[in-house]
């Protein structure tokens, strides 16, 4: 039996939690809507659930209702907390709440291996909080986030396609990315601007090529830095012959950035490792 609880908009109202375009926040009321994102992060009563941004706990009641029994719970905003922690009353054992940026928490301490991280990320750090989650992507059984679309759209983007970018490789390097659905700008308060998607991110294996990432993110940052010069002109901001780096990876050197895949840049990144001799 799930608890009775009083409703997301009336926690909100007594609580005074006018939402804070500062903190990029856009609370999401839609049960749907977050009922949807809980199911789409398969089985979350095994598994150990990760959320950021939390605000009064729309997306947290859908994951609790689910069946998650170890829910770690990251949010900034202070005045959120008390909303946060009626909830945990209501799931006794449950749920742990850490009033903390998310920017700067050590996961390892709170997301054991094979944590799923759900969540309605907040607009104005999701791409940062995402970089962040990549360096350690093996910790995690999925990742089921809310991007704006536009970053999803790089998320899933292929090579030779306008939203094919720097995030797209650095993601596909070591994730299999897929776009779930879309969310309208009604679903939320206040409406933002923009549509939302939710994207799954799924942790390979192994990455699709060998590469160090520092250099590989040099690599990338390079060829996308002058997106409309060829790679013999872009890649020069590395300091090696650029022409020579091309030449031994096999990667035409009139070719640009956005027109290369994964294992490309891979190549390009271990010859450059060889070139510089592991400085960077």
């Amino acid at each position: 039996m799930l608890p009775d609880l009083p409703s997301l908009k009336d926690i909100v109202a007594r609580h005074g939690l006018t939402p804070q375009r500062a903190l990029g926040q856009h609370f999401l009321f839609d049960t749907n809507i977050t009922d949807r994102i809980a199911a789409a992060a398969g089985d979350v009563v095994s598994a150990p659930v990760y959320e950021v941004g939390p605000g009064p706990g729309g997306l947290t009641r859908s994951l609790l209702s689910a069946g998650a029994r170890k829910l770690v719970v990251v949010e900034n905003d202070g005045r959120c907390i008390a909303a946060l922690e009626e909830l945990s009353k209501a799931f006794p054992g449950r749920m742990r709440i850490l009033n903390a940026d998310a920017m700067v928490v050590n996961e390892a301490q709170y997301a054991s291996p094979g944590t799923k991280i759900v969540a309605n990320l907040p607009y104005n750090i999701s791409t940062p909080l995402l970089l962040k989650w990549l360096k350690d992507i093996k910790r995690f059984a999925s990742l089921t986030l809310m991007f704006q679309k536009e970053v999803a759209l790089r998320l899933v983007a292929t090579p030779s396609t306008p939203d094919y970018s720097r995030l797209s490789v650095m993601t596909q390097w070591v994730c299999d990315v897929q776009r779930l659905f879309d969310v309208q700008p009604g679903s939320f308060v206040p409406a933002p601007k923009v549509t939302s998607s939710v994207v799954q991110l799924v942790p390979r294996a192994e990455p699709q090529a060998p590469a160090r990432r520092e250099l590989l993110e040099k690599v990338v940052a390079s060829a996308f830095g002058q997106r409309r010069k060829m790679l013999r002109q872009s890649l020069r901001t590395l300091n090696v012959d650029a022409d020579q780096m091309l030449a031994t990876a096999a990667v035409n050197p009139t070719a640009r950035g956005e027109e290369l895949t994964v294992v490309q840049f891979c190549a390009l990144a271990r010859t450059y490792q060889s070139m510089v001799g592991g400085r960077f």
